[in-house]
């Protein structure tokens, strides 16, 4: 804790990386997972390949992944591109099997209601679907954030910035303080992003409240 406490402003520059080497992973699976997970939900042969195809990315090691990555794209082995695009691919990997699930929570009679109402299917998927399985969705997008966290220091093993950086300097300069500081980070980070999430996810489904206030 002292290590911690010492080096606040050396904490900040790295947390900062660490937010940006995981947060923006989860914006790009999004994009991605979101239309490619709504497209395979209704079909049932593309929502088992994407399942399948989902499963096999998620079981490739992300250190593996880290170092292969290079040979496949443009980059240096210590480009930050090497992370982005790895737990893009492990995010879009989860996302993509978690919109479908979502999708299928929202009532049947809500989907009849729409169409009958006049909406389209793109626009009902937009208006009234995706907007339901947001809870749903929330609670995929906190393993999420929460996993790419705990991957993120997985990259400080190659060189890649982060507050893992903490753990493999701790270990090779055997300072048990600065590898207990790097987890007490870590973990600290991972609480408020999952808790901001939790907010977000709130915030974007007020009538979740209202209906708990009725059955109260």
């Amino acid at each position: 804790m002292n290590y911690l406490l010492s080096n606040l402003d050396d904490g900040w520059e790295l947390t900062v990386i660490h937010l940006r080497l995981s947060l923006v992973p989860i914006v790009l699976g999004l994009l991605i997972a979101v239309p490619l997970g709504a497209v395979v939900q209704r079909t049932r042969t593309l929502r088992r390949l994407t399942t399948v195809t989902a499963s096999i990315v998620f079981t490739i090691p992300s250190l593996a992944l880290f170092v292969v990555l290079p040979l496949i794209i443009p980059t240096r082995i210590l480009d930050e591109a090497n992370v982005i695009v790895a737990l893009t691919l492990y995010t879009t990997a989860l996302l993509v099997r978690a919109v479908p699930e979502a999708l299928d929570a929202v009532p049947e009679p809500v989907r009849d209601a729409a169409t009958a109402v006049g909406y389209r299917p793109l626009i009902r998927m937009l208006k009234v679907e995706l907007p339901l399985a947001i809870p749903v969705l929330i609670a995929s997008l906190r393993v999420v954030a929460v996993t790419n966290i705990s991957m993120v220091a997985v990259g400080s093993v190659i060189g890649i910035g982060g507050l893992g950086t903490w753990f493999t300097e701790g270990y090779q300069s055997n300072k048990s303080d600065q590898i207990i500081a790097g987890i007490i980070a870590i973990f600290v980070l991972a609480i408020v992003i999952d808790t901001l999430i939790m907010l977000a996810g709130k915030a974007m489904t007020p009538w979740t409240r209202a209906q708990k206030a009725a059955v109260a």
